[in-house]
């Protein structure tokens, strides 16, 4: 069966592009997917794959002169900020307060002066300043890396398209614990609410449209 044609057939695989303000969202590019031993780590090094692929994206973004901002999960002692979320995945455990797990990689990780947006549940819209921070920068397009990509990576693109940014998610710089549900997951986010580019695509258009500082 020729998937995308089917798809395409019934009126899915729209494009949006690029528009003329990008921001890079890094999504929870944190020590809990990469430590081994963390219950979030994986084995085959997806996520240090996409993390590498991420840090490429993010120092494009910086040179050109694009903002990037960087998410992370941060809850209380025993969740009790988490609500439902929490309970339905009590591996969230790894981002409580105290927690070096939930401490960013080494790279990427914030810069000075770069916006640090703290959730507790999947999107980095829901809950937080990151819609209006966007709009006061007057950003159009999210450039959306990191992990994972069947849970905060989709439900920031998501949310960006439904608060009025155009999202671009990087198929390479995003990170799953096993591939079905990594290429699922960009499959239907191409499909229906982002554009799914490859990492290299994204990089020489942040290089070939540089920005202002925000």
């Amino acid at each position: 069966m020729d998937l995308v044609g089917d798809y395409a057939s019934a009126g899915f695989l729209g494009r949006l592009g690029f528009g003329t303000r990008p921001a890079v969202v890094v999504v929870d590019v944190v020590r809990a997917y990469l430590e081994p031993g963390s219950p979030l780590a994986d084995d085959a090094g997806r996520f240090e794959s996409a993390r590498a692929g991420a840090a490429r994206v993010v120092e494009a973004a910086r040179a050109a002169g694009h903002p990037v901002v960087f998410t992370c999960v941060r809850l209380m002692a025993g969740r009790a900020d988490a609500g439902l979320f929490g309970q339905k995945v009590p591996g969230l455990a790894v981002f409580e307060e105290g927690s070096p797990l939930a401490d960013f990689a080494h790279d990427p990780a914030p810069a000075a002066g770069e916006v640090v947006v703290a959730k507790q549940y999947a999107s980095a819209f829901f809950g937080t300043s990151l819609a209006s921070t966007l709009n006061a920068w007057d950003i159009d397009t999210v450039v959306v890396v990191g992990f994972s990509t069947s849970g905060c990576v989709r439900a920031t693109a998501l949310d960006a398209l439904q608060h009025g940014f155009r999202p671009i998610v990087v198929a390479e710089a995003c990170g799953d614990r096993a591939a079905g549900p990594h290429e699922q997951n960009l499959f239907d986010l191409d499909a229906k609410y982002a554009d799914v580019l490859g990492e290299l695509e994204v990089i020489d258009h942040l290089t070939a449209h540089p920005g202002g500082a925000a």
